[in-house]
């Protein structure tokens, strides 16, 4: 006696079989995008960690500078006090400049500060060069 099995019974077996495998394309092409979006989203947040504290450095030393320069003709400060206040600026903001890079005028009392400095930030991958051309003066705008 010859058993043939019934032709609907392996078919469903068969689809179920198929359904249950994963299909060629999509091996491992979510854990491929999941590994790259992660490998980005690490590298911005390294990068922010390196760039932003300098930009904050430059942004206060700027705010700074310009306190000096506001504040220089209203207490008639000499030419070396308003080089000593920038000089002290410099260091309490932690920015790179040589006192020599910095210029002040004084001239009628308007008071003309400004200073140009670079940063190379190290991103392992890359060195990333900052230009920095911070200047305030206490001019009035007419």
């Amino acid at each position: 006696m010859l058993c043939v099995p019934s032709p609907t019974k392996n078919r469903a077996t068969i689809l179920f079989a198929r359904a249950r495998r994963p299909h060629h394309s999509e091996r491992g092409a979510g854990t491929l995008r999941a590994i790259i979006w992660t490998v980005v989203l690490v590298s911005l947040i390294y990068a922010g960690v390196k760039i932003v504290p300098i930009l904050i450095a430059e942004y206060e030393f700027q705010d700074g500078i310009q306190t000096i320069a506001r504040f220089a003709s209203a207490n008639r400060q000499s030419l070396a006090q308003i080089r000593k206040d920038v000089n002290a600026e410099v260091v309490k903001d932690d920015v790179p400049i040589a006192p020599e890079d910095v210029h002040v005028e004084a001239v009628n009392g308007n008071v003309k500060i400004s200073a140009d400095y670079s940063v190379i930030v190290d991103l392992k991958v890359y060195q990333l060069t900052l230009n920095f051309h911070p200047a305030a003066s206490n001019a009035a705008l007419f």
